[in-house]
């Protein structure tokens, strides 16, 4: 299947923890990253999720905040790591391809913002992203 989804990062699950009607499943992403994605109880039983499936971790660009450091006291769960290796800016918009340890990410955020940040290739950011914003498929 295709999918317009940009950012699609392999990985395996470690634990997956649930609740009446939502699950929390931590994935190790191949590269040494540990990713949090909330998800419905129903669809970790129809994914069939445990300890050790395979899976891809997706994230839409338009789900990916950028920070030029580390943020304390924030109950994003996701924060990953990475460097900027390009940027292309559009009149509202720019996207900004971000190497970390799991692969690729593409973040679509505010031009304004990306000149802020001064975000350019070899900009050292970090990936923000809430929990509830990861999808997963096995």
């Amino acid at each position: 299947m295709a999918m317009s989804i940009r950012n699609q990062l392999p990985g395996t699950v470690t634990t997956v923890t649930t609740g009446e009607v939502m699950a929390t499943v931590k994935v190790w992403l191949t590269g040494g990253l540990e990713l949090t994605a909330a998800v419905t109880v129903d669809a970790v039983k129809e994914l069939g999720l445990h300890a050790g499936s395979a899976v891809h971790a997706l994230v839409k660009s338009t789900e990916v905040a950028l920070a030029t450091g580390p943020v304390p006291g924030l109950s994003i769960r996701n924060q990953l790591p990475g460097t900027v290796t390009e940027v292309t800016t559009g009149g509202a918009m720019a996207g900004v391809k971000v190497t970390v340890d799991a692969g690729e990410l593409t973040a679509a955020i505010t031009a304004e913002a990306a000149d802020e940040l001064g975000l350019a290739a070899g900009t050292p950011v970090v990936a923000l992203i809430k929990s509830t914003e990861v999808s997963l498929s096995a």
